[in-house]
């Protein structure tokens, strides 16, 4: 009872969290095995589990979830590398360097990231309207101009949280390499970046997931089935109406999708972990 009554009560609130977390990946799963394909028809042991899912998923013309896939992840990864290079070159100039504008800056990116980006779809529309005219490779239905929208609003909250991560970093290391002759340059890429490693797989990392799942810019921007992101593409499957709508692949394609995001998370944690456990400074 000495047990259950100190470490007991801690282990049922842990095994209640996972069940919690854990159910819904279930439900899915069983939803791309169960052959039926309904969301009416989902339930959680399937009769006569089966791959069907998987294989209309990849075997029908009308969704070319394969493109689509091809699409977010290219997307997704160039933007990520984008918004960090982006963003860190940023802090390091608000951390480092002392100009005029720099608090107003700050504060203005600071504000600015209070307005979600779609509350100006409609500038976004008539601007790329005549872009599409001009340039249509950067115009609708376009990874080109698509990128361009998401590199809009990649500083920010990536930049501020950089920013304070620098700031932790002693100063004198700068002022150590300056003497020996280094420029901003070689400070910035051979000292500065090595130390802040676990700030930047964190942005990364979310940068990622964001583009990945991002929907609502990308389903106005995106028109042809060809061009289409992973989110939009799959939100396609299911119809209005959604209940009797082919679930089980929709859930077959929720399931690949994931694996992308979960190979990304493991990549970078090592990165992460080992930048938390490196010491720069030893004293």
């Amino acid at each position: 009872m000495t047990w259950l009554r100190k470490m007991g009560w801690r282990h049922l609130v842990l095994i209640t969290l996972t069940l919690f977390a854990v159910f819904p990946i279930l439900f899915v799963l069983s939803a791309a095995l169960n052959p039926l394909g309904t969301l009416g028809s989902s339930e959680l042991l399937p009769t006569g589990a089966s791959l069907d899912n998987f294989g209309k998923l990849f075997g029908n013309p009308n969704y070319p979830f394969l493109r689509w896939m091809v699409n977010s992840l290219a997307l997704a990864l160039i933007s990520a590398f984008s918004s960090i290079f982006l963003g860190v070159c940023a802090a390091y100039a608000f951390s480092r360097m002392r100009f005029a504008g720099r608090r107003v800056g700050l504060l203005s990116l600071l504000l600015i990231q209070m307005f979600p980006q779609f509350l100006a779809i409609v500038a976004i529309i008539m601007m790329f309207t005549r872009v599409s005219e001009l340039w249509p490779a950067f115009g609708f239905d376009s990874m080109g101009g698509l990128f361009l929208l998401y590199m809009g609003g990649a500083l920010g909250v990536n930049t501020y949280l950089m920013k304070g991560f620098l700031d932790t970093v002693p100063k004198e290391l700068d002022q150590s390499a300056a003497i020996d002759g280094a420029t901003h340059a070689q400070i910035f890429f051979r000292i500065i970046l090595p130390l802040v490693t676990p700030i930047i797989a964190v942005t990364g990392l979310l940068a990622f997931i964001g583009i990945i799942s991002e929907f609502i810019v990308a389903s106005v921007f995106l028109r042809d089935p060809e061009t289409k992101t992973l989110a939009v593409g799959m939100f396609g499957m299911l119809g209005n109406d959604v209940r009797n709508a082919n679930f089980g692949m929709f859930a077959a394609g929720a399931l690949l999708t994931a694996i992308p995001t979960v190979g990304v998370f493991l990549w970078l944690q090592k990165y992460i972990v080992s930048g938390l456990t490196a010491g720069a400074v030893k004293g």
